[in-house]
């Protein structure tokens, strides 16, 4: 079932390695059929290079494996919580991608120093608090419901990525292949705050109209970038 599914979201997941945002099995992609409630999702620490379209996973928005022959990625509980949390989302990724995870690591969020930021992310990418103790006992299923209580606040189409402290970040889309470009970007964007800081150390965000110009002129009935 879902076979076109399965094609997309294995697609989307082998771009992880291209575009270096995996190490190992470190990362998944999903994308959710929205009219069924099912989504497919890499099975868990299976290497990139054995993967095949049908090997991606069918699960439904209750977590239960609908169709697949291996075991989805542990991270699905997160992506089920996402998902029903976001509903104009059609994808998510989740990596272990090192300058976004390094932010993770360090418990800060990534301010905006410049326009490539302000083109695709609007305002700092969150970094969300740790799980308590007890919440650690359903720790990917609690890890979507931290994110989703983040973006209570926050509006999670305009700001399409997250960090999750001591973890890593999550990124989303209307699909898988939308969700893998704002990982790649979110990356892009870490590594560029990181080193803006080693050459300034007292570097400050950018101006809140230049980010609303760059932000605007890609998103929203103004839009005016492109064809």
């Amino acid at each position: 079932m879902l076979e076109e599914l399965k094609k997309r979201v294995y697609e989307a997941n082998m771009l992880l390695p291209k575009y270096g945002l995996v190490t190992f099995t470190w990362g998944n992609v999903s994308e959710i059929d929205r009219e069924t409630g099912y989504f497919a999702i890499k099975p868990s620490g299976v290497d990139y290079e054995k993967l095949r379209p049908e090997d991606m996973v069918i699960v439904d928005l209750d977590g239960k494996v609908v169709e697949g022959h291996y075991n989805p990625s542990s991270d699905t509980p997160t992506h089920v919580e996402l998902y029903k949390a976001f509903s104009n989302i059609g994808g998510i990724v989740h990596t272990h991608s090192p300058w976004a995870t390094s932010w993770a690591q360090a418990g800060r969020g990534i301010p905006c120093y410049g326009t490539t930021h302000a083109d695709y992310l609007y305002g700092t990418v969150p970094c969300v608090r740790n799980l308590t103790k007890e919440e650690l006992k359903a720790y990917e299923v609690n890890t979507g419901v931290l994110i989703a209580e983040a973006f209570q606040t926050n509006d999670y189409e305009a700001m399409p990525a997250v960090l999750c402290k001591n973890h890593g970040p999550f990124t989303w889309g209307k699909d898988g292949l939308e969700a893998v470009h704002n990982a790649v970007v979110l990356e892009e964007v870490a590594k560029m705050a990181a080193r803006c800081e080693m050459i300034n150390p007292k570097v400050g965000p950018a101006p809140q109209e230049l980010m609303d110009k760059h932000y605007y002129r890609k998103h929203g009935e103004n839009a005016y970038y492109g064809q």
